[in-house]
């Protein structure tokens, strides 16, 4: 063959034309075709479409994908490090704008978006997460923190610690959330117990805890709507 006269591979002219159709109209695209956008980035000489899809098909969607635990991950051949990162670099990009519209916000107006940040961080853990939404005198949030990591059914929580971090910034209300990584989201005698001690704990020192979220998959469950605070 004379010079010059090398061809492209097949997925070259896939990638311009899936790149194209992306900034014509994103929100057309399918979930694996949004993976694959993910994926050249991490495997650049390699058609990804066939990885996309068994990816998903694997882990049961798009964004089961990017929650996935990295040595899950890598139970897929042609995983590597570099198709985890950009993997995590997507999530965390996600978390962020989901956050970005709650933090320093209003809580009772914004409460859609607080659950769909809670469900977005959480609700796809393999284990058990217990964070804390600190609320300022007007119901602003103004901290989001984990406090706690556990196992796949349990995670210890400290209501001295609790309280104790929100004197530290001086909060005036808490929600608490966890996930149960079942996808039950119904809260258990455990939860309840663990909320009545936070209670009792807080509102002595003048703090209030206005709800209690339990997120599962696709579900979730207020202790305030239930009557259980």
């Amino acid at each position: 063959m004379g010079e010059g006269s090398e061809t492209k591979p097949h997925y070259a002219g896939h990638r311009d034309r899936l790149r194209e159709r992306f900034l014509k109209s994103p929100d057309t695209l399918p979930d694996y075709e949004l993976l694959e956008l993910i994926l050249f980035r991490a495997i650049p000489q390699r058609d990804v479409k066939p990885l996309a899809k068994e990816l998903i098909a694997k882990f049961g969607g798009f964004s089961e994908v990017l929650n996935a635990e990295p040595a899950r991950l890598r139970e897929v051949k042609g995983v590597k490090d570099a198709t985890i990162t950009e993997l995590r670099i997507a999530r965390e990009v996600g978390l962020r704008i989901a956050q970005a519209k709650v933090l320093k916000k209003e809580v009772i107006g914004s409460w859609d978006a607080l659950l769909e940040y809670c469900s977005a961080s959480m609700a796809h853990n393999p284990t058990e997460q217990f964070r804390i939404l600190f609320l300022d005198r007007k119901n602003v949030l103004i901290a989001d923190e984990v406090q706690q990591k556990g196992t796949v059914d349990h995670t210890p929580v400290y209501p001295r610690e609790v309280v104790k971090r929100a004197l530290e910034l001086n909060a005036s209300a808490l929600i608490l959330v966890h996930n149960h990584p079942s996808g039950d989201p119904a809260p258990s005698n455990a939860d309840v117990e663990m909320t009545r001690q936070i209670v009792d704990t807080a509102k002595p020192l003048g703090i209030d805890v206005h709800d209690h979220l339990v997120v599962g998959k696709g579900r979730h469950a207020s202790f305030r709507s239930m009557g259980l605070l």
